[in-house]
């Protein structure tokens, strides 16, 4: 949601809350496919989470009496910002609609490719080393948890991809969207209260996701009460995740997102497995550990 600074070491409770998200956030996208197997829309589920997110996190700031100021060039790009965030969750949700929940979130994952090139198109910043080391890495774990070549599912490429292409591509343009969404939080809004930016964030994503709704023709609900349990229980644990992440950790001495937080597919991936009974190859896995692995080592290098 945010680009925040480098975070300083965890103690034992920042690490149990930040695995806490991770947990959380990973079971939000199993309980949104869930939703979406049982006739919800992507924009439907965008809109019932990010507008209560935002009500919720208004009414922490109005108990906690947070200052809210905006400078004019705050005003200028955190609409650009929410706006960014709200393509890229009917990206991500629609991805997920389409693939196992895991290989969504892997190849969401790829967003620090992503952050480290629109960093050096918009503000010319030269990749780290550690990140030109890291993109073969990541792209090629997750090449193995896709499975491109089709040799896991024996399809062959064409028939995986026919498979799998729309909501590979669907993730991707997620990430895409989120590594622009982080630079100019870093650049133009990093100094703005984590707490007001993820209301402003998830208010415009709410309206993102409204138009949405406007242009598919009006709410598609879930079609039954198992529907409408995951489309509650996604909303309730996103709030969840999100109110932990900027109300609690910022006092158990954690700035920014974590790379611990990036174990979010590994978690799906087990939850994906005992509730959608989705399960992925061995060499599969072995890919999304690769790719888990490599965007974690890149969050916790020593700046």
């Amino acid at each position: 949601m945010s680009a925040l600074p480098a975070p300083r070491a965890l103690t034992g409770a920042a690490f149990a809350s930040l695995l806490l998200i991770a947990l959380v956030m990973g079971a939000n996208h199993v309980a949104a496919r869930i939703a979406f197997d049982d006739g919800t829309s992507v924009a439907t589920a965008v809109l019932f989470r990010s507008a209560s997110t935002a009500l919720v996190i208004v009414a922490l700031l109005a108990w906690q009496r947070v200052p809210v100021r905006f400078t004019a060039r705050h005003k200028r790009f955190l609409p650009l910002i929410g706006l960014l965030v709200g393509v890229q969750s009917l990206c991500l949700y629609a991805s997920v609609a389409r693939l196992p929940v895991a290989l969504a979130l892997l190849a969401f994952n790829t967003y620090p490719i992503w952050t480290a090139l629109w960093a050096g198109v918009v503000y010319r910043q030269k990749p780290e080393r550690a990140m030109v080391i890291a993109m073969p890495v990541i792209l090629f774990g997750l090449a193995l948890a896709l499975d491109v070549l089709g040799a896991a599912s024996g399809l062959g490429a064409a028939g995986q991809w026919s498979r799998i292409g729309a909501g590979v591509a669907f993730a991707l343009a997620a990430a895409a969207v989120f590594g622009m969404a982080l630079v100019l939080t870093q650049h133009e809004a990093g100094d703005v209260d984590g707490r007001v930016r993820t209301a402003t964030t998830m208010a415009m994503a709410a309206l993102v996701a409204l138009a949405s709704v406007g242009v598919q023709g009006g709410f598609h609900l879930p079609q039954s009460s198992t529907g409408w349990g995951g489309l509650v229980t996604l909303t309730l644990l996103y709030g969840t995740g999100i109110t932990i992440l900027f109300t609690v950790l910022p006092r158990l001495g954690v700035v920014g997102n974590s790379a611990i937080m990036n174990v979010e597919p590994v978690f799906a991936l087990v939850l994906g497995w005992l509730i959608l009974g989705q399960a992925i190859a061995p060499v599969q896995l072995v890919g999304a550990l690769v790719v888990v692995g490599a965007v974690m080592a890149l969050g916790m290098r020593k700046r």
